[in-house]
């Protein structure tokens, strides 16, 4: 899907990493929330709360999800999941656009 319609979307970013990556959060009328970012190059480390499914549009990146030992680059657009309560490091090589879904 290419675009979301009747959304709602809050005004206020989502910033961290001094910046570095940022977000903004939709949502629908059922619920469901979304975030759309952009990360700039760098290593981050995130935290989940929630299932996420993470939706590279753009960009060069490398993930390590949970209980795995080494990266696995990306080759965009691509989509991975992270279960709820764990953590996952990113690579990011070049400017990355992502939509990441939050499952309840």
């Amino acid at each position: 899907m290419s675009k979301f319609e009747n959304v709602t979307v809050v005004k206020e970013a989502n910033i961290y990493y001094d910046g570095k990556v940022t977000s903004r959060t939709v949502e629908f009328s059922d619920g469901s929330v979304k975030s759309l970012g952009i990360m700039l190059p760098g290593e981050y480390i995130f935290n989940t709360a929630d299932k996420e499914i993470m939706e590279i549009m753009s960009g060069e990146l490398e993930v390590r999800l949970p209980g795995e030992e080494v990266f696995k680059t990306l080759h965009t657009p691509e989509t991975f999941e992270v279960p709820s309560n764990a953590a996952f490091d990113l690579k990011i090589k070049s400017v990355t656009d992502y939509c990441c879904s939050y499952i309840k």
